[in-house]
């Protein structure tokens, strides 16, 4: 399920196609006129074919298929078109440049088949969601799981942990690969991303947005303060419009495939947030729909600082990988800048 305005968008894109390639035929289809008579001749007369055998059909009458009546306007049909084919070789034109035949078999171009959208439709809504999340994520090509680099996190002890934190992050990683490459039929459903600033959670999180998105599912991105904003919208508001909208976008929030809430803990906490919070928590566990969840909270300081019932869920229905090590944006790390700009 795309968002309505990524379906529109790819809608128009498919639409804008379409009468691009109309216009071209057409224009071809007069130059060819133009230097050949003979072929509009040929056009009109198929055309006659075809005008004829409508009249046939409708003249009140019970018509053989294999009658006198059909077999020579079939004949003078297929005589026609042997012409046709003829002349536009000659005047190095494929014939199906002019056919006007879809680029979809599927769906004729419609985007839709059955009332179900086509594949040729889903993959423009694909790329029109990418485009949003580039402009949300900052995505660039290197951020994908191919070009994810572990070299960046130090492989040296880190504050009395087992691992080092390219150990550890060489674990995250698989984990976030895995859910990402076999969305949605992971075994994980929900992933919560804690750890310090700079340390690779929103990167890991846009790998997992271009890979799941690349793949034909709806992903929605955003912080928690956007987020809980439009939640206090949709209940304080008297604007109609700002209302409407608002509601528009927290059905997205609990309806989109995959939802990803960056930096959870920035909000000033208030019983609304709360309350939000715990919305789009459950409705999501209850449909089944995945979520990532990223902070700089560690499981104790989600526990003090959310309710007993939310902080239960997120330590039960979500696991939780850990980020730790320096902060890789820092100066003193010139390296690294060139996989976390």
């Amino acid at each position: 399920m795309y968002e309505p305005s990524v379906t529109r968008l790819a809608s128009a894109r498919l639409a804008r196609r379409r009468e691009a390639k109309e216009r071209r035929r057409f224009a071809l289809e007069r130059e060819l006129y133009a230097r050949s008579p003979r072929l509009r001749e040929l056009d009109r007369a198929l055309r006659g074919t075809m005008a004829d055998l409508a009249q046939l059909a409708t003249g009140g009458r019970p018509i053989a298929p294999d009658g006198p009546e059909l077999a020579a306007i079939r004949e003078r049909n297929q005589a026609l078109q042997a012409e046709r084919a003829a002349l536009l070789r000659e005047l190095g034109v494929d014939p199906a440049e002019l056919d006007g035949a879809p680029d979809c078999p599927l769906c004729g171009d419609s985007g839709w088949t059955g009332g179900q959208m086509c594949s040729c439709l889903k993959a423009l809504c694909a790329e029109e969601q990418m485009k949003s999340l580039t402009a949300l994520l900052g995505l660039t090509e290197e951020q994908s799981f191919d070009k994810l680099r572990l070299d960046i996190y130090s492989d040296r002890p880190w504050n009395g942990r087992k691992m080092s934190p390219r150990e550890q992050m060489g674990q995250v990683v698989a984990v976030c690969e895995g859910f990402a490459k076999q969305f949605p039929g992971y075994p994980l459903k929900n992933l919560l991303l804690s750890g310090g600033t700079g340390l690779g959670k929103t990167f890991l999180s846009g790998c997992v947005a271009r890979e799941v998105s690349s793949r034909g599912y709806s992903v929605v991105y955003d912080t928690a303060v956007n987020l809980f904003s439009v939640f206090e919208t949709r209940r304080f508001t008297r604007d109609a419009d700002e209302g409407r909208e608002a509601r528009d976008v927290t059905r997205r929030y609990l309806g989109c495939d995959l939802l990803i809430l960056d930096d959870l803990g920035s909000e000033f906490t208030t019983p609304l947030v709360q309350a939000s919070l715990y919305e789009v928590v459950n409705s999501r566990l209850q449909a089944d729909k995945h979520t990532i969840i990223s902070t700089n909270l560690s499981r104790e300081q989600i526990a003090e600082r959310y309710t007993p019932q939310l902080a239960s869920r997120l330590a039960g229905m979500y696991r939780m990988l850990v980020f730790y090590g320096d902060d890789l944006r820092r100066p003193q790390c010139p390296r690294d800048k060139e996989a976390f700009p």
